[in-house]
């Protein structure tokens, strides 16, 4: 006997079974298929951020950025953001950390180039290529006068230091970062002049009357004050030279000057003849041998002239009207060119 309902038969469930069979593959699929997908997406986003670490930086100039010590990379990217050189922090971020440089970032001021990318910029913070800055001392100028120049330098810090001994600086143009203290830099100075005086020192000539390297310094000083004409210093040291080996007095007016007014330097007048005659332990037209310290600082040209200098039997040397001097091998030949010197002198007055 049979009832009113519908008996499932064979066919179907033989038509559950695929519908069954698809749900299982479409599960597979998307098992197979969502990290695929997110695979793929990953790397756009690196691939994205990658071209935008390295595409060019949104400024159309230079810029100076300060990166003060103990910034984090979080702060540092901010500091990029505001000053318009990275497009943006996050990417710079990513990207510092991608390369796990984020202990490698120095502090300093930079100079951040036109249009330079954030992976630029990364590189320049790695290797911490600051802004150098520059200070000149010239040559023949006293300590006292050099450290003037190092006090004045605004992009130094700290306290100046005692002013060194005479001589011991050398003329130089100096590099620095801003933030250097001025200690540093003089202490710069000083290894600069000894590490010099070493080197030139092993390559003296034999039986120089001076004995000693202060006594090469002092004269050299001496050399440095004499001329400002480069060529001249070779001969203005084998004049000083000829006259220490027959022991006559120097007779330099630089190192009465230097006895008047010590590390001031300058006198700003013609020296008188009353100082000339005046005693001191500097003036050489009355004491023999050279003067108890150097009267400046020498450069290179002048200690290297004075440990060198040229093989000549000149005794003597006055301004010539020129900016340079008249050598004179007598006593006779130089008494004329100092006539000829006063002639100069008048005709100027007038």
């Amino acid at each position: 006997m049979t009832t009113g309902g519908h008996t499932p038969d064979a066919s179907d469930q033989d038509g559950a079974a695929p519908a069954k069979s698809r749900f299982i593959r479409y599960l597979l699929l998307a098992a197979l298929g969502l990290p695929l997908l997110a695979a793929l997406l990953a790397a756009g986003i690196f691939l994205y951020g990658k071209y935008r670490f390295e595409a060019r930086g949104p400024h159309d100039e230079s810029v100076i950025v300060m990166l003060s010590p103990g910034m984090g990379v979080r702060a540092i990217a901010t500091r990029l953001d505001r000053e318009g050189v990275i497009s943006d922090p996050y990417i710079f971020l990513a990207g510092v950390r991608f390369h796990r440089a984020e202990r490698d970032l120095k502090a300093g001021e930079y100079a951040i180039p036109a249009h330079a990318s954030m992976a630029a910029i990364m590189g320049i913070l790695r290797e911490g290529r600051s802004i150098l800055h520059r200070l000149t001392i010239p040559e023949g100028l006293t300590s006292e006068q050099a450290m003037l120049l190092v006090a004045a330098n605004p992009v130094l810090v700290g306290d100046l230091p005692p002013v060194p001994a005479e001589g011991t600086i050398l003329p130089e143009t100096y590099s620095f970062t801003r933030g250097a203290t001025r200690a540093e830099l003089v202490a710069d100075m000083r290894k600069a002049a000894s590490s010099l005086m070493d080197e030139l020192w092993a390559g003296r000539a034999e039986n120089l009357p001076v004995k000693t390297r202060e006594e090469a310094i002092i004269l050299a000083s001496i050399v440095e004050k004499e001329t400002g004409v480069p060529s001249e210093r070779p001969r203005v040291a084998a004049v000083f030279t000829n006259r220490l080996r027959k022991s006559m007095r120097l007779q330099s007016d630089p190192t009465i000057i230097y006895g008047l007014v010590g590390g001031k330097g300058a006198l700003g007048r013609p020296i008188r003849r009353s100082e000339l005659d005046r005693l001191t332990p500097y003036n050489t037209y009355l004491v023999d041998g050279l003067p108890p310290t150097p009267i400046c600082n020498p450069g290179r040209a002048s200690l290297e002239a004075v440990l060198n200098p040229p093989d000549t039997d000149e005794l003597y040397f006055v301004a010539d009207g020129t900016g340079g001097h008249a050598f004179s091998r007598t006593l006779k030949e130089h008494t004329e060119r100092v006539r000829e010197w006063r002639r100069i002198e008048r005709r100027n007055a007038q």
